[in-house]
């Protein structure tokens, strides 16, 4: 069988793109990498894409030069855990606090990784997880 080399993309889904915007560049200090009128692509971590659609703008297939993307949505809230160092936890709840992003949740992982959760605009589930989540990571 063929092997998958891991997760590329990941998609959430926004009401308001300029807040969605506003939170990840603001908060998580993401960068853009690609907008247009329906989604913005944010690199993470040089080998992942996080990419925010406006809701109902990717329902219908895209034909371009290349060839067809079909057409997705997703409603409600939706769940990413992003990956961090393990001594980087503590400047993260720094971080959000001093912008106003509450922590709603916290794990200890029996294999001894550590999980905070907090909310995007969109009421979509962040996590930021050190290593120890998982048997692969």
């Amino acid at each position: 069988m063929p092997k998958l080399d891991g997760i590329l993309e990941t998609a959430l889904y926004t009401d308001d793109m300029e807040r969605a915007k506003a939170f990840y560049e603001g908060v998580l200090e993401l960068k853009p990498i690609f907008c247009d009128s329906r989604l913005c692509a944010y690199g993470v971590a040089s080998r992942s894409v996080l990419l925010i659609f406006k809701r109902g703008a990717a329902t219908q297939t895209v034909t371009m030069p290349g060839g067809t993307i079909p057409g997705h949505d997703g409603a409600g809230p939706l769940h990413v855990a992003f990956a961090i160092g393990k001594d980087e936890l503590a400047q993260w709840e720094t971080h959000l606090a001093a912008r106003g992003v509450a922590i709603e949740g916290t794990t200890s992982w029996s294999r001894g990784g550590r999980s905070i959760y907090f909310r995007d605009p969109d009421g979509h589930l962040l996590e930021l997880a050190t290593p120890g989540l998982w048997s692969v990571y």
